[in-house]
């Protein structure tokens, strides 16, 4: 779940020279927004999950150099 007041920074950064209409609030597209990035970052999620678990048949010796490459 993303943090709300994070997005709200961001898109008050992002939206800063874009009108937006009287009758959508700043909450009601925060909101709207997080639903649709969080949608997106479930599906890459499990996407990234497939792959690097080799659908199914882990690589354990690549996982292994992807750690040690994590630890420098």
């Amino acid at each position: 779940m993303l943090d709300r007041k994070v997005v709200r920074e961001f898109l008050d950064e992002e939206l800063k020279e874009i009108e937006i209409p009287d009758d959508i609030t700043n909450e009601a597209i925060v909101e709207t927004f997080c639903n649709y990035v969080e949608d997106d970052y479930y599906e890459w999620l499990k996407d990234n999950f497939k792959s690097f678990f080799n659908y199914g048949k882990p690589d354990w010796q690549l996982i292994r150099e992807r750690i040690e490459e994590c630890k420098r």
